[in-house]
């Protein structure tokens, strides 16, 4: 009797196994959804290129673009170079 005692406490090969195994299943399972979260639009993926005031240039995404304030529009020639720092 003591001997089928001791083989039910201990942890055999033929038990660890089906563990080992489901452990391995779970990550196909998922823990949540991010349908919402990894679906974007292709417009939040496009870049804009946009001059800077000392005249290099930078990629700016259009979504960012799109929340942005216009402080003026229609600019004429001579006031983006006075902006640019250029003497005409």
């Amino acid at each position: 009797m003591n001997n089928k005692s001791e083989k039910k406490s201990q942890l055999s090969r033929r038990g660890f196994l089906p563990i080992l195994g489901g452990s391995l299943l779970l990550p196909f399972f998922g823990m949540g959804s991010s349908k919402d979260a990894s679906i974007k639009t292709p417009e939040e993926d496009s870049y804009q290129t946009l001059l800077k005031p000392d005249g290099t240039t930078v990629k700016v995404k259009v979504s960012t673009l799109k929340k942005s304030k216009i402080i003026k529009k229609d600019v004429s020639n001579t006031s983006l170079l006075k902006w640019l720092g250029k003497k005409l």
